[in-house]
């Protein structure tokens, strides 16, 4: 390698990180375990790690000895950067011939503004290398037991932001085209308008006993798990205290969570084989 000895704990075949270019990473949705060997190549190689609030701080212990750990955090609610100065700084630093390391939470394209820094970095005439991460979603809910597809409860799952450009509840979506066309629903930065989201939902045609389950930091030793409804999630989050960063499910999958909730069998809770009742249900079918 250009600048630094070969990390020979990671496998071969993985790429040089060249002076001048950055790389968008994702670092998953909390736990060190699920960084991409990708994106701990980068951390070995970098010589500046531009990370966000949603890094886990264990994760920088890869970062390369001698390298910058430069915080770019944003947070609602508290002072933060904003996104062309941190932009502009990725730029910066790679026009001064640095390795530069971008990590981003989760992934770096969903809802992480990545695609808005790799923009600017094609302004720029940067070079630059995507490297994709578990994103809260998906891994995080794993992590909670709750899976986004089944075959026994959808064919479809919605990702979506509970809030705009302007922090407001988004405005422009069909919401009661949503409730009727996405059997599971997975909400990220919700929690701040999770009443308001949820009546939407309930007035175009959800049921307010529908199951809804909300991770709180998740995949992480701290993860907190609510198992609710739609017509009391928010009551809910607010009297358990619940409060971002958090990833809220709406659908029928949060009842699997009683057959799927494998951290907390390590815990000793038990397992239900048939958590949806299927067998009761294909019996009384049968019957009919």
């Amino acid at each position: 390698m250009k600048g630094t000895e070969r990390d020979n704990s990671l496998p071969g075949g993985l790429p040089e990180f060249e002076p001048g270019w950055v790389w968008l990473a994702g670092a998953g949705p909390g736990d060190p375990g699920l960084l991409t060997l990708h994106a701990l190549n980068g951390l070995r190689q970098a010589d500046v790690v531009v990370y966000d609030a949603l890094v886990d701080k264990s994760i920088l212990d890869w970062v390369r000895p001698g390298a910058i750990t430069d915080y770019a955090g944003k947070r609602g609610g508290k002072p933060s950067p904003k996104q062309r100065d941190i932009t502009l700084k990725l730029i910066d630093y790679a026009r001064e011939g640095k390795r530069v390391l971008r990590l981003k939470g989760g992934d770096p394209f969903v809802f992480g503004r990545g695609g808005e820094e790799a923009l600017g970095l094609v302004e720029a005439r940067v070079p630059f290398r995507v490297i994709p991460g578990i994103t809260a979603g998906i891994g995080g809910l794993a992590y909670a037991g709750i899976p986004v597809t089944h075959r026994d409860c959808n064919q479809a799952v919605t990702f979506l932001t509970g809030h705009d450009q302007t922090g407001l509840t988004p405005g422009a979506f069909d919401w009661e085209g949503l409730a009727k066309g996405s059997p599971v629903i997975v909400m990220y930065m919700a929690m701040k308008h999770l009443e308001t989201i949820a009546g939407k939902l309930i007035a175009g045609g959800r049921s307010v006993d529908e199951p809804v389950g909300i991770v709180c930091n998740a995949s992480l030793t701290s993860q907190q798990v609510l198992e609710t409804t739609l017509g009391t999630c928010a009551s809910d989050a607010a009297a358990a205290a619940i409060e971002p960063p958090a990833i809220v499910c709406v659908g029928e999958v949060v009842r699997l969570r009683n057959g799927l909730d494998w951290l907390g069998a390590l815990s000793g809770r038990v397992l239900v084989s048939d958590p949806l009742d299927l067998r009761s249900a294909r019996r009384s079918a049968d019957a009919g």
